[in-house]
């Protein structure tokens, strides 16, 4: 892949979505990268490093549980089963999983208390913090497109045999 100016925004493009670096120019949306080439003339690479790690990052804050968690644990440390029962419909095994994960991606960390019976509490790391407000921003465009994305899935929905 082309080396990209470095002195823009990051953003990436690759086949999930994203080339490394971008610049607009004066006819206002067209990315220019070096050799004077546009973003659509620049095959993706998926291979590329920055295209894996926005992949692995998504891959663990886009699963079914892990946004709930976070967002339940931004409000201060929750003990296991507090989480769960908030949650509801998350088994004891896949809610387990969801906080490993999350603790061994730095978002979480866990507190063992020693008492009788161990006490075990879940709290968000600054990093888990930090993921609150794009995940709320996210919720927001989920919420205010609905409509949009309801009836763009019944009109394809329609025009199937």
């Amino acid at each position: 892949m082309q080396e990209c100016h470095r002195d823009v925004l990051p953003v990436y493009v690759c086949n999930r979505g994203y080339v490394r670096h971008h610049d607009a120019d004066a006819q206002g949306g067209t990315f220019l990268i070096q050799g004077n080439r546009t973003v659509t003339d620049v095959a993706p690479d998926p291979d590329h490093a920055d295209c894996r790690k926005v992949s692995r990052v998504l891959a663990r804050v886009g699963d079914k549980w892990s946004v709930l968690v976070v967002m339940l644990l931004g409000d201060g440390p929750r003990r296991f089963n507090e989480i769960r029962r908030m949650i509801g419909g998350i088994s004891q095994r896949m809610l387990t999983l969801t906080l490993r994960g999350l603790e061994r991606d730095g978002m979480v960390t866990r507190t063992i208390y020693p008492t009788i019976p161990p006490r075990v509490e879940y709290a968000l790391t600054a990093q888990g913090r930090s993921l609150r407000e794009p995940v709320r921003a996210l919720g927001e465009w989920a919420l205010a497109n609905m409509d949009a994305i309801d009836a763009a899935q019944a009109a394809f929905d329609a025009k199937q045999p």
